[in-house]
């Protein structure tokens, strides 16, 4: 098995950046972004189990099974400093792995602080009323939902990760010692201001809010600056 997807091996990067995929999503969501980084760093990208070169796998439903399952895939690729990224679910999920293996910095993006409740059935409904969810949040193709056998694919990943996102629970545990930087969209109806600062709460380092314009998905579109957030983070007095 694969845990993460290198499109660009650098084994002499100065630091990894580990990053985590939303709800639905895989590691070929980064694949780019090793164009848009310096030669010091390499961009591993999480593949969670049930999806793609890993379809034949079962999903694992539970946030604290998988984090426990990538902290110990990733510890042999802590020699160098670590930098973990995540997007709405994945930001969970890179929070839950920073407990385990103490990264340099965590970067969260379009979620809620993880101790900030986020009820929702969205995995308990039917196909066309999870298909409806996809498309208001946007970052899934319309002709891919249109499509009755890529649908028939997808959908039951999407409510696996659903179905984890919801019933997902943060535990007490002592402040993350690296900072925590949170991105958001102007327009995300599932986050804002508010819900996001208070990841300030789960570090005893720094803390940095940055809102960019766009929905839940404000990232496709903003992806240069993103990475350049997260680069000015983890630079000396970022």
């Amino acid at each position: 098995m694969t845990w993460f997807h290198t499109f660009d091996p650098r084994p002499d990067a100065a630091m990894r950046l580990f990053c985590f995929p939303h709800a639905g999503g895989a590691a070929a969501a980064y694949r780019d972004w090793h164009r848009s980084v310096p030669p010091g760093v390499e961009v591993r990208a999480v593949q969670y189990p049930g999806r793609a070169d890993r379809a034949r796998e079962a999903p694992v439903g539970d946030a604290h099974v998988l984090a426990d399952l990538i902290a110990e895939a990733m510890r042999p690729l802590l020699d160098r400093p670590a930098v973990l990224f995540g997007h709405s679910m994945g930001s969970v999920l890179a929070y839950e792995t920073a407990l385990r293996v103490r990264p340099a910095h965590l970067v969260v993006s379009g979620r809620r602080a993880a101790h900030v409740p986020r009820p929702g059935t969205v995995h308990l409904g039917t196909d066309e009323e999870l298909t409806a969810e996809l498309r208001r949040l946007g970052g899934t193709e319309p002709e891919l939902l249109d499509d009755e056998e890529i649908r028939a694919y997808i959908l039951p990943i999407v409510r696996a990760d659903y179905r984890l996102a919801e019933t997902y629970r943060c535990r007490p545990a002592e402040p993350l010692d690296c900072p925590i930087t949170a991105i958001i969209g102007d327009r995300d109806p599932q986050v804002d201001t508010s819900n996001a600062r208070g990841w300030a709460e789960l570090t005893r380092a720094g803390f940095k809010l940055h809102v960019l314009p766009g929905d839940h998905f404000y990232l496709t579109r903003r992806r240069a600056e993103v990475i350049d957030l997260i680069l000015d983070a983890v630079s000396p007095g970022g």
